[in-house]
């Protein structure tokens, strides 16, 4: 075990998320996006509440170990203006930027109830791998601000190309597609209407082929349709993992890659869309998704902690 510093990082009190077992590190289970009340809806996350200590093999290792879409490690920061470094790892590889894990994370330390200063606070900057990300928060509701604006790039394949590599009818695909980038590239597909996403089956074989991002280890397509007036938007994340086609309960940085489409393609600023997603995962999830007038992108989510416990390595 590594050697730990001083703890002179302002977010840090002596003992912070530290079990009494120096051995021990603390986490926290966390449903993120939630709608309303509902302990069982949104993406989960564990959060290890004090990673100092961990070396990245075995970070990699835990993210394995609960298996969760993400878990994230919590780092005294080493960029100024940050709160927090965070390191966040899906069971195979590391992410530079995500929107559940931030949320999620930022709830934890600034829970009245975690160990450090930055408890009970409404405002943190997280240093994630993408840049300084800004947390703001209204009770058990969290906004970040992407930490660059959406960078973006044409996709290699025709519309009824991507229609067919999700199993729908040519025509499905009914605006431009484009790869997103505002912390994690993804791509973004428009489809003509709510059943169209609804009935989407996307082939591991053509997702692979046409849905692959050489800045990630993964195919992923991002599908949305927008509501009729006074309509939340639906929306649905595919990906691949061990040779399978996965769905994503909520998405948070394709949710910011969405406000990125809407600025790429020219779309009246500003906006405010309520995104659904995770229905035909049976984790139901809402999304706020606002483009600022002057392109700044921001994610809204709630946030319910599930538990607690702690792993001895």
């Amino acid at each position: 075990m590594l050697a730990r510093g001083p703890r002179d990082c302002a977010l840090y009190a002596v003992g912070a998320g530290r079990t009494s077992n120096a051995m021990g590190y603390a986490f926290r289970i966390v449903n993120v996006f939630t709608i309303d009340d509902d302990r069982f809806s949104g993406n989960p996350l564990c959060v290890f509440e004090d990673a100092r200590g961990l070396t990245e093999a075995q970070m990699q290792a835990l993210a394995r170990q609960f298996n969760l879409s993400e878990t994230t490690f919590v780092l005294p920061p080493t960029r100024e203006g940050a709160d927090a470094h965070v390191r966040i790892f899906t069971p195979g590889f590391e992410m530079p930027f995500a929107g559940h894990p931030t949320l999620g994370t930022t709830s934890v330390i600034a829970s009245p109830t975690y160990v450090g200063r930055a408890a009970g606070r409404t405002t943190l900057t997280l240093q994630v791998k993408a840049g300084l990300v800004p947390v703001t928060s209204d009770g058990t509701t969290w906004t970040l601000k992407t930490a660059r604006p959406p960078e973006t790039r044409a996709v290699d394949a025709s519309n009824a190309e991507l229609a067919q590599m999700l199993g729908l009818p040519d025509g499905a695909v009914s605006d431009q597609p484009l790869w997103v980038n505002t912390g994690s590239e993804q791509l973004v597909i428009p489809i003509a209407s709510k059943e169209l996403v609804r009935a989407a089956a996307p082939s591991y074989e053509l997702l692979a082929k046409y849905g692959m991002s050489p800045t990630r280890e993964e195919a992923m397509a991002y599908l949305w349709a927008k509501g009729a007036d006074g309509e939340d938007d639906l929306v649905r994340f595919f990906f691949t993992l061990s040779g399978s086609v996965i769905e994503d309960p909520a998405t948070g940085s394709a949710c910011a890659n969405l406000g990125g489409w809407h600025i790429a393609t020219k779309q009246p600023l500003p906006i405010m869309r309520t995104l659904r997603q995770g229905e035909a995962v049976d984790r139901p999830s809402r999304l706020g998704l606002r483009v600022d007038a002057e392109g700044g992108v921001f994610v809204t989510g709630a946030v319910i902690e599930l538990g607690r416990g702690s792993i001895e390595l």
